[in-house]
């Protein structure tokens, strides 16, 4: 029986060029909102090997652990993937409701489910308290920018889940905490070349290669810490196998010690 998925956030850009590749050997719960999207996700989505199941469910109803932990009790994945957002909707309040308490909330009930071994994040390529190491200052100017004047309370939020997500990690070794953390998302097909690891902080990449990536480091067994996404000239098969064969770890420079003090598992 293959395993199961639980995809949050299903009618996203993203999770929708995801569906297709995660059906090929996964089964698929979405989960959505909207019941009409459910029947558009379904449309676009026949005749795989996978068998698709949608999920209809407010995020803005997961309010604490216990509410996420129903929904995988009910679903029983083996692997969770958030790509789910607020997207400015409802002013500040309810970007810190879904993307850093409803996304917690989900990242420490899997964490606490034995049957779950995978939790992969859906980021963005600034979110990180330090500057990174190999960034230039033009790219530290450019998401300091982001952190203070372009979207400072999505930044705060989304930083505090993916240290969220690397606490739970830290704490559980059976379990693999995977951040893909994209640049500026673009709605270009699929260009299958990438670059990924430590990238700047400036650049783009195509929601259909986000989701590429995002399935082959799911689908590996050693995937796990930040992964930073822009395209590049590398293959997405060759930029996986060298991430994953060099342990790159796009955490570099943080304070992972003080980060895992914050999160109890």
């Amino acid at each position: 029986m293959a395993d199961r998925v639980l995809l949050i956030g299903g009618h996203g850009k993203v999770a929708q060029h995801m569906t297709p590749l995660l059906l090929r050997g996964w089964n698929v719960t979405s989960m959505v909102r909207n019941p009409e999207h459910a029947d558009e996700i379904t449309s676009k989505n026949k005749d795989h090997s996978g068998k698709l199941n949608m999920l209809i469910h407010s995020l803005d109803d997961i309010t604490s652990e216990s509410d996420a932990k129903a929904i995988i009790d009910e679903v029983k994945p083996t692997a969770v993937i958030w790509t789910a957002g607020a997207g400015g909707k409802g002013g500040p309040s309810r970007t810190y409701a879904i993307d850093r308490d409803a996304a917690q909330h989900f990242i420490t009930a899997c964490a606490r489910t034995p049957q779950v071994r995978k939790f992969l994040m859906i980021s963005w390529i600034g979110s990180r308290r330090t500057r990174a190491p190999w960034w230039t200052d033009e790219d530290e100017a450019s998401n300091r920018k982001i952190w203070t004047e372009v979207l400072p309370d999505y930044a705060k939020a989304k930083l505090d889940t993916d240290e969220c997500l690397v606490g739970m990690a830290a704490q559980r070794k059976d379990w693999q905490g995977i951040c893909l953390r994209p640049g500026i998302l673009r709605d270009e097909g699929a260009t299958g070349k990438v670059l990924l690891g430590r990238t700047p902080a400036r650049g783009g990449v195509t929601r259909a290669d986000v989701a590429d990536i995002a399935v082959r480091l799911l689908e590996s067994d050693r995937a796990s810490g930040y992964y930073d996404l822009l395209n590049g000239e590398e293959s997405a098969s060759d930029a996986v196998a060298r991430v994953l064969r060099e342990k790159i770890d796009c955490i570099e420079g943080e304070d992972v010690d003080a980060i895992v003090k914050k999160y109890k598992l």
